[in-house]
């Protein structure tokens, strides 16, 4: 019986295969993945916890490279007090997790940045109080807040809250405790829609410091 031998596959379609790799995958999303990952993103408002500084669908612009600036060791101002955070609430808390179609995840949240780490942070008389000093909050809406015992922050967490103080309607450091920075995506103090603008950072944040 003659022998069939295949013939061999055209170097013009494996040829073709590697420019599209070359072109679109390398060339094309290599960069945006890049850009994404180290650079800024975007991110949708979900909920009404940060009224009334933001509203629900609110698009920022999430800035990533001061995560990563910190965690290589190079010079940053990343985080200051003030400063909208996107984060993950810890892992350990209960109120950290929601669920979707059957399945329990960590979402995403933004909150304001209101002590750093080694600062002492409380609640007295509805007002918040940093290192023995009432911080100035212009941005809250007229909620009130339950009274907190002095809390030092750890090395390399942060405590937050939401500028929503009416009850129930933020989960933030009063339920789950400080966040831990690598948790923390970066700063999104940039709003792109519907009304551009800062929205945080330092300079809404009270003293700045």
């Amino acid at each position: 019986m003659p022998r069939v031998t295949p013939p061999a596959p055209s170097p013009r379609v494996s040829g073709g295969w590697r420019e599209v790799w070359r072109v679109w995958i390398l060339g094309a999303l290599f960069p945006v993945w890049l850009a994404t990952t180290f650079g800024a993103t975007l991110a949708r408002v979900d909920g009404d916890s940060m009224e009334p500084t933001l509203h629900n669908r609110d698009l920022l612009l999430l800035l990533k490279y001061p995560r990563w600036l910190r965690a290589w060791g190079l010079p940053t101002p990343y985080p200051q007090r003030g400063d909208l955070l996107i984060f993950k609430a810890p892992a350990d808390s209960p109120y950290s997790y929601d669920t979707r179609l059957g399945l329990r995840y960590r979402p995403y949240n933004v909150k304001r940045l209101i002590a750093l780490p080694g600062e002492t942070v409380e609640i007295r008389d509805s007002q918040v109080v940093v290192n023995g000093r009432v911080l100035a909050e212009s941005y809250v809406n007229d909620g009130v807040l339950s009274d907190q015992p002095p809390l030092r922050v750890p090395p390399g967490k942060v405590w937050v809250l939401g500028d929503n103080r009416l009850i129930g309607e933020s989960l933030d450091s009063r339920a789950y405790g400080p966040v831990d920075l690598r948790d923390v995506a970066g700063p999104a103090n940039l709003r792109l829609w519907p009304d551009p603008g800062l929205v945080g950072g330092p300079e809404v944040g009270g003293d700045g410091s």
